[in-house]
């Protein structure tokens, strides 16, 4: 029953995103360091995020959120796809990852293989290294 009216009551309203899970940790984070400290301005910054993320939630301007949600995904998309690629390459153990001194290229190669001479496919530069 409760459901019914709560989906009633959301329907024509934008809802959740990244950007308002982003609010959220943040007001949580805020709220956590307020409670050690005790300063006024950290509860005063948590409450702003909070009544920004439920005004964003609330909304019935879907356009708006939608293009202020594609505008913060693609200011943290670079950080993301690093993050993403460390992640990748620190669970990685088979391989060994070089960049070219030539041309700054990423080359993977097998571990335990020794000294190898590794061929850069952009340039054609040769250089050794160990794996």
């Amino acid at each position: 029953m409760i459901r019914r009216y709560m989906t009633r009551f959301m329907t024509g309203r934008y809802g959740g995103d990244q950007l308002n899970v982003l609010l959220i940790a943040l007001y949580v984070i805020l709220y956590v360091v307020f409670l050690f400290t005790r300063m006024l301005i950290f509860e005063l910054l948590a409450l702003i995020l909070v009544i920004a993320s439920l005004y964003r939630s609330l909304s019935r301007n879907l356009d708006r959120r939608r293009a202020e949600n594609a505008r913060f995904l693609q200011a943290v998309r670079p950080a993301l796809r690093r993050w993403n690629t460390f992640r990748a390459r620190a669970h990685d153990k088979e391989h060994r990852y070089f960049k070219c001194p030539n041309c700054g290229q990423q080359m993977r190669v097998p571990r335990g293989k020794g000294r190898i001479t590794v061929h850069c496919r952009s340039c054609g530069a040769v250089f050794e290294e160990k794996s």
